[in-house]
This record gives C-alpha cells, sequence and structure tokens, in this order.
C-alpha cells in the first residue's frame, strides 16, 4: 500500500463482561485495527471505573474496534464476540456480577442492527447453548474511553491473578479455535 492508500475503517462495540480479555482478544485479530476499552449504554456522563463498577449508572463494559471490513467483517467480529464470552449469563460472567457486564451487541448503523439481529436468531436456532441467550442488540447511544491503565491491561499486567486464573486459559483457548483469523 502506498501513503495515497487510504483503509476504509469501521466501528464495532461490545459488551461480553471484563473489558481486559475481550480487548486482548480482538486485538490480536486480522484486520482489526485497535480496540479501546470503555463505558457504554448508561446514563451517567464521563462516569469512572468505580463508578460503573457500582452497577448505578447503566453503563457496560466495553471494547470498541476499529476495524477494516476488507480484511475481517463485521460478522466475524460477532463471531468472535459470541465466543469469548457466555451469552446467556444475565447481568454476569463468571465471577464477574452486575449489570455493567452484561452481554450486548451497541450497533453503530443499521447495516450493523440487521447483521446482528440475524446472527443472533441463527445462534437461537443452532441451539448451541442448554440456556436462553439474553445478549442486547441496542443502537450505542453513548461511549466513554476507560482510564488509560485499563488499556492492554492483560499486557501491563501479566502477574495480575484475575489475568492469569481467569483471561489468560480464555485467550489461550481463542488463540487456538481463531488461529486462522491471528494476526
Amino acid at each position: 500500500m502506498d501513503k495515497y492508500t487510504q483503509i476504509m475503517t469501521q466501528e464495532a462495540t461490545f459488551g461480553a463482561g471484563c473489558f481486559w480479555c475481550v480487548e486482548h482478544c480482538f486485538k490480536l485479530l486480522k484486520g482489526v485495527i485497535d480496540v479501546k476499552p470503555g463505558y457504554a449504554g448508561g446514563h451517567s456522563e464521563n462516569p469512572t471505573y468505580e463508578e460503573v463498577c457500582t452497577g448505578t449508572t447503566g453503563h457496560v463494559e466495553v471494547v470498541r474496534i476499529t476495524f477494516d471490513p476488507a480484511q475481517i467483517s463485521y460478522t466475524e467480529l460477532l463471531e468472535v464476540f459470541w465466543f469469548v464470552h457466555n451469552p446467556t449469563h444475565l447481568n454476569r460472567q463468571g465471577n464477574d456480577i452486575g449489570t455493567q457486564y452484561r452481554s450486548v451487541v451497541f450497533y453503530h448503523n443499521e447495516e450493523q442492527r440487521a447483521i446482528a439481529e440475524a446472527y443472533l436468531e441463527k445462534l437461537k436456532a443452532s441451539k448451541i447453548w442448554d440456556d436462553p441467550i439474553v445478549t442486547a442488540i441496542e443502537p450505542l447511544t453513548t461511549y466513554y474511553e476507560a482510564e488509560n491503565y485499563h488499556h492492554d491491561y492483560v499486557i501491563h499486567h501479566p502477574e495480575n491473578q484475575y489475568c492469569q486464573m481467569i483471561v489468560k486459559p480464555k485467550i489461550e483457548k481463542f488463540k487456538t479455535v481463531f488461529q486462522n483469523q491471528l494476526k
């Protein structure tokens, strides 16, 4: 690519539990240009991590993904989204409990909404999970980038017990399943 060629990027925003693991998984994919942890869907302005953790802001821990649709499709991102968490757990992922950990696709436009709804219907029909899928599909109305110390948390804090016990095994499983799509 020469200096005059521009990549036409798109964005996707997903809530799938703790954003540390989810951010790391998406950053490993070909076609993903950037991933930022943040907060979306709530009613308070400029929330802090501590405020979001109370469950009173209405915000969800999310990742905002900038991607090149010529290399990875929105549908492929949805496939990863539904793989990296359990979409049948209402307001929780593992030991992380609260509305801030709910499963949600925040769509950026009507095309994303339609694709996400069709994918969700396909998953429900496949009956992959024994329990009903509780993933919400909502328009992205608010987004606030998380504090800097959350960015690349897994890389900067590999000794953290949560990263060792919860995040690392999920990432290893992800890397095995999606090995052909990794950078």
